[in-house]
């Protein structure tokens, strides 16, 4: 079972102890550093604690026992320095440590200030209340060897060692507690940039989507809907007028040679393929309006300022608001007459598509509105508002798409007197409106 003072022990990869016995599993720069320093510092005080016994105990009979736990205590240091294992084996060789340095101690009290050592090495390797509990019992043991050697009593022997020890202890754990609240910090920043990231790129995939399906509905499916039309006429008309259904076949095979061109130019950039060629906006405008004037309907192109070279994503967007305005009329309007008027200014391209058709039908309710939400003298454009709004994708795929460039989109209806669509693009950098 997990120890709930686990959670106070710092990560085991980078696993530095007092002594490099006892650092378990990889280790950084700076725990080897830290590593190599603690057990230098270890072998140092056993040493001169060593060596402090051989000067005034040189005749003991205890000299050899001690000179061999001595010994044993600085190999098991240096090889764990060498080879610092896992955290089970650094716990391993701390209790053989400690075993032979109580023996040691109780041998020779001028041993007891290795414990300082030991003392990282248990916090590094021990839940926290196992730790206190043998820096506890290392500094009572170092008391006691301290008031031994003393010739009489003296404060300091009684009090240092408890205050050495919880002053590390405290630290220590402080230290801990800090780098585990800047962990969990740090692991609530990554989760936060992941989950930043893939809702950018679902907003991105989402936003892709939504420029791919106005992108098909401005080219491919009214080219379709167009060719069911026209095969629609030469049906009724196969056999009371053959001219005429041969007419709306070749008709009809037209617009499929064009839609097959706007199928692979969507393919390759998804540009206009009456733009592809490196035509200006006003000349694939009047292109559009040659091919449009068919079955009744006629479509006029006018051109207002100067030839101005416009950006591809604006002359793009006014050829699709284009295209989507001319099938709206011709499935909707049953005009007879329309007129695209392109205006450049210093500042400003805007596209007017007018017809003489049957306009808006009339509101339910009082209070004309235009698609984005102003007021118009028009009763009620938003095909969403319309009963068949589930068919509807023109008008909102025109505004959406002129948004994305900070244009605006207006319409001016009344109802049997035909319409006037009008969408303008600043020429200057804007910020698009919030949706």
């Amino acid at each position: 079972m997990r120890h709930p003072d686990d959670d106070l022990q710092p990560p085991p990869s980078p696993g530095a102890s007092a002594s490099g016995a006892f650092a378990p599993g990889a280790q950084t720069r700076d725990d080897r550093w830290l590593s190599a320093l603690l057990t230098t510092a270890f072998v140092v005080l056993l040493a001169g604690a060593l060596l402090r016994y051989v000067l005034k105990h040189g005749d003991s009979d205890r000299l050899p026992w001690i000179v061999g736990l001595s010994v044993v205590l600085a190999v098991v240091q240096v090889a764990g320095q060498a080879r610092p294992g896992s955290r089970r084996a650094g716990r391993v060789r701390l209790a053989v440590v400690v075993a032979c340095w109580v023996v040691v101690v109780l041998l020779a009290p001028s041993f007891a200030w290795c414990a300082v050592p030991l003392i990282h090495t248990a916090l590094r390797l021990l839940p926290t209340r196992s730790a206190v509990a043998l820096v506890t019992a290392l500094a009572t043991l170092v008391v006691l060897a301290e008031l031994r050697l003393a010739d009489g009593f003296d404060p300091n022997h009684l009090l240092l060692p408890p205050v050495v020890a919880a002053l590390a202890t405290g630290v220590f754990v402080y230290l801990t507690r800090e780098t585990t609240r800047r962990q969990h910090l740090i692991d609530d920043l990554v989760r936060t940039r992941r989950e930043l990231a893939a809702t950018e790129r679902r907003e991105g995939t989402l936003a892709e989507r939504q420029r791919l399906s106005r992108e098909v509905h401005d080219s491919l499916a009214q080219g379709l809907s167009s060719q069911n039309m026209l095969l629609q006429a030469a049906d009724r008309q196969w056999d009371t007028d053959p001219q005429a259904a041969r007419t709306h076949l070749r008709t009809a095979a037209s617009i499929a040679a064009h839609g097959l061109t706007e199928a692979r130019r969507l393919v390759h950039d998804l540009a206009p393929a009456d733009l592809a060629e490196g035509a200006g906006l006003a000349q694939a405008l009047a292109t559009l309006a040659a091919r449009e004037s068919r079955d009744g309907l006629t479509v006029r192109f006018h051109a207002e300022g100067p030839d101005t070279h416009l950006p591809d994503q604006a002359a793009s967007a006014l050829l699709r608001t284009a295209q989507g305005a001319l099938a709206n009329v011709r499935e909707h309007s049953g005009a007879r007459t329309a007129a695209l008027t392109l205006t450049c200014l210093d500042d400003t391209v805007a596209l007017d598509v007018a017809d003489d058709g049957r306009g808006f039908p009339a509101p339910e309710r009082g209070g004309a509105r235009d698609p984005l939400g102003g007021p118009a003298p028009l009763s009620d454009p938003d095909p969403l508002s319309r009963p068949d709004a589930l068919r509807g994708h023109g008008l909102p795929a025109i505004r959406a798409r002129l948004r994305q460039l900070g244009g605006t989109l207006t319409i001016e209806s009344t109802p049997g007197e035909g319409a006037v669509l009008t969408a303008t693009i600043p020429l200057t950098p804007a910020t698009p409106p919030a949706p």
